[in-house]
């Protein structure tokens, strides 16, 4: 064997060393979602900005709610929810069925529910938080200033955005679109919190991907599929930087304590 290749399969084997060194070493949040964090080595990578996708009722919602109470519950880790489609009394009276108690977790100050939904029907200035943004003037970079503040004064260690779409579908271009989620994975990132953002997706998983996932640390797809004569819940992990996911379809449920996901079982 020649030396030039000899020096090239020893780099080789240190440049994947030190891969796995990052892959075992990396700090990790757990979602607390019975199953998941089984395919994900233990949770998602600590300070991360995971993008949930899937079709409608598929429960991205509820996936998104249920990350931020298990963090509260059960790792002692404050959390913002914040909403850009539907209101606080809308997202409660869904959530009422899961027994989680969120005006207590709120009432306590460790559940913050950030109201963006009024920017889309208001025709003057709008309370957002704890702060007042004029309707013409709210952009990505309004989102992303009250964030940063509120992240900040709630503690909080973990976000969700739910759904982008509120936001994305005002940027016509594609340039300017990349752009805008881009600022906002980085503004999300300086929190140093773990995030996950939501998005509608097609109804399959073999649509062609959206913007978002190739931009997002990480995706995790929710979908209905047609499994013989009945339809399936199905999670597959498409995508997670520094971790060697389980990226198989996985079956999962939604009942009264929220999603659970069978991790050891197939799709077909």
């Amino acid at each position: 064997m020649k030396l030039s290749t000899v020096h090239l399969i020893i780099r080789l084997r240190t440049k994947i060393w030190r891969l796995w060194e990052v892959i075992l070493t990396v700090d990790r949040v757990p979602t607390g979602i019975l199953g998941l964090d089984k395919m994900i080595e233990g949770g998602i990578p600590k300070g991360r900005i995971i993008l949930l996708v899937g079709g409608p009722g598929t429960g991205k919602t509820i996936f998104a709610t249920q990350f931020l109470v298990n963090g509260i519950r059960m790792y002692g880790q404050n959390g913002i929810f914040t909403s850009l489609e539907e209101n606080k009394k809308h997202i409660s009276q869904a959530m009422d069925r899961f027994s989680w108690n969120l005006p207590d977790l709120e009432k306590n100050g460790k559940f913050t529910f950030l109201d963006a939904s009024p920017i889309r029907r208001s025709p003057g200035d709008v309370k957002i938080g704890k702060y007042i943004v004029g309707r013409r003037e709210f952009s990505m970079l309004g989102l992303i200033n009250t964030l940063e503040q509120l992240a900040e004064s709630a503690k909080a260690e973990r976000i969700v955005v739910d759904p982008l779409a509120a936001l994305m579908f005002q940027y016509h271009d594609p340039y300017d679109r990349r752009n805008a989620y881009l600022d906002l994975i980085e503004s999300l990132s300086a929190t140093g919190a773990t995030c996950i953002t939501t998005m509608e997706a097609g109804s399959s998983e073999y649509d062609n991907p959206i913007e978002e996932e190739y931009l997002s640390q990480g995706v995790i797809s929710l979908q209905s599929k047609q499994i013989g004569k009945g339809l399936a819940r199905v999670l597959r992990v498409k995508k997670m930087r520094v971790t060697a996911a389980d990226v198989q379809p996985r079956p999962y449920k939604i009942d009264s304590s929220g999603i659970t996901v069978f991790a050891e079982e197939t799709v077909f």
